[in-house]
């Protein structure tokens, strides 16, 4: 059984097999971070299909699989795993393998009834835990502060600003902008620009969008595409979210 057929076998049980009634936040596929925690005792798996090209490299991830645990209402853990292959665009040759380890946590800072703006802190430490050919081969933190602002039932608006780094590097200043957009009782919009300061010097800037699709309260499709605005980068992904709590 190929790739496609086994993703496409654990969608369908996915879907079988859901009978939950929470709402779901998700983290993807949007590149801001949700200024939200999944709920106390509630298990989210976030799962997508990355095929990305930048600088004469093709880039495969598939899947990459987020898995985020509520430990109270405003505390989650975080673990990121990833299966990627790499290859030059002139070359049949092909490095793959499990990537980095990246495991982490996320804080609700600021979340209040009648208040339309919330905030949230995440932090993620990297352990060069892959093979040489794919390894960062350095210890690192991603850092975000999450904020976002419903702007009205259907608009709503969300940033990060962050800050990266790596072994004996000065690290980079991350940054996104992203506006949500509600077509339906299930169907979303967004529209986001992204990018950093690597190494606090040179800028790369980004867009993407995409759309969202709530099956059902607690399962959460998605696609999306984005590219470089002053730098060679292009993506495509498509995923789901899948959000399962203990009673």
């Amino acid at each position: 059984m190929n790739t496609i057929k086994k993703i496409n076998t654990l969608l369908f049980l996915f879907i079988t097999l859901i009978s939950f009634s929470q709402n779901i936040i998700t983290d993807r596929p949007d590149q801001t971070e949700s200024s939200s925690t999944v709920s106390f005792k509630s298990l989210q798996i976030e799962m997508g299909i990355l095929l990305l090209r930048s600088n004469g490299i093709q880039s495969n991830a598939y899947p990459s699989v987020l898995w985020r645990y509520g430990v109270s209402e405003k505390f989650e853990v975080r673990l990121l795993t990833q299966f990627e292959t790499n290859k030059t665009l002139n070359s049949s040759l092909k490095n793959g393998g499990i990537s980095d380890l990246q495991i982490g946590a996320k804080i609700q800072l600021f979340k209040k009834e009648n208040v339309n703006t919330e905030i949230a802190f995440l932090s993620h430490l990297i352990i060069p835990t892959a093979k040489r050919e794919i390894t960062n081969d350095k210890l690192g933190t991603i850092n975000k502060l999450s904020i976002s602002h419903s702007v009205s039932e259907k608009v709503s608006v969300g940033y990060n600003v962050g800050y990266d780094y790596f072994e004996k590097e000065k690290g980079n200043l991350t940054y996104s902008l992203s506006f949500g957009f509600s077509l339906s009782e299930k169907l979303n919009f967004y529209l986001e620009s992204f990018g950093g300061f690597n190494e606090f010097k040179k800028h790369l800037a980004s867009f993407d969008t995409g759309f969202t699709y709530l099956s059902t309260n607690n399962l959460q499709f998605d696609i999306s595409y984005g590219t470089g605005l002053n730098y060679g980068m292009t993506y495509f992904s498509t995923g789901f979210s899948w959000n399962m709590k203990r009673n």
